[in-house]
């Protein structure tokens, strides 16, 4: 039986408060793997998706480590099936979940995915050349694929969709607030194939995910002294349409692209209502 590091971190004084460890309900799904590589998660609430990103890497890396925040879905139950590196981290920074996450690994190279990501064979094989011969790159940029709503979008904003995923540990590190995102200090390459990702299960778990990420923008918009302005709150869902619709030719992912759109257009606006919002309730003035 694997054993769970439960440990949850209190972020506002940086203590750790170890609470032991517990049994998991089953045994791993794992074999050994001598790949030194790590591939972490954070995770929150990601019961729906989270098995398919975890079987893509079972028995592949030489190491899983996941950082959740107290999930309620039965996303636990899950992980405990494939890995025993398993963490608890309540924090509002974001960035701050995902250097933790990097920081719980111990073999040179590290990949991060997201608990509605997975693997496929092709992407697997190529990081296992570039690790088992050497390479003179720090870090790779990786394409990913998004499938939405039964299709993989092609077009408009979402495509291409490129990250640094693929690094060694001592020379990356995370960046950014609720966008945060790999940086590494060295040469990076590319990888020639991609990654799979399902962002959303349904429209629904979309505007969710929307209303969350415009607040936590307009949280550290707020924070980081930037005032509300109409102008950039009408503009900019207006710009992200000729750029997305009609330049980047979004209409011709169909019905999923023109619904991508509209959701962007809301998600830009709401970012703006939600910064003036809390100027509002908060007595600091924006600018018309």
């Amino acid at each position: 039986m694997a054993g769970i590091k439960n440990k949850t971190i209190d972020a506002a004084y940086g203590r750790a408060k170890d609470h032991g460890s517990e049994a998991a309900n089953s045994t791993l799904n794992t074999q050994h793997s001598t790949l030194p590589l790590s591939v972490y998660m954070i995770t929150l609430n990601n019961g729906a998706t989270i098995e398919k990103a975890l079987q893509s890497v079972a028995g592949w890396a030489g190491e899983l480590v996941i950082v959740d925040s107290h999930s309620t879905d039965g996303a636990i139950g899950i992980i405990e099936k494939y890995t025993d590196h398993v963490y608890q981290y309540d924090t509002f920074d974001q960035r701050e979940k995902y250097q933790y996450a990097q920081d719980q690994c111990t073999h040179p190279w590290v990949l991060f995915i997201d608990a509605d990501e997975w693997l496929t064979t092709e992407i697997k094989a190529e990081i296992e050349g570039i690790i088992a011969r050497g390479t003179p790159y720090d870090g790779f940029i990786v394409d990913r694929r998004n499938i939405y709503l039964g299709r993989e979008i092609k077009y408009g904003g979402w495509y291409p969709d490129e990250e640094i995923r693929l690094y060694r540990k001592e020379k990356g590190g995370w960046q950014g607030g609720i966008h945060a995102k790999v940086y590494v200090d060295g040469k990076v390459g590319r990888l020639k194939t991609h990654y799979m990702h399902t962002p959303y299960a349904d429209t629904a778990h979309q505007i969710r995910t929307i209303d969350r990420y415009s607040a936590a923008f307009a949280d550290d918009l707020y924070k980081a002294g930037r005032h509300f302005h109409l102008f950039p709150m009408v503009s900019r869902p207006l710009y992200r349409v000729l750029r997305d619709y009609i330049f980047k030719r979004g209409f011709l992912d169909g019905i999923p692209g023109m619904i991508i759109m509209a959701s962007t257009m809301y998600y830009v606006f709401m970012k703006y209502a939600k910064l003036w919002e809390m100027e509002k309730k908060n007595g600091r003035n924006g600018h018309l």
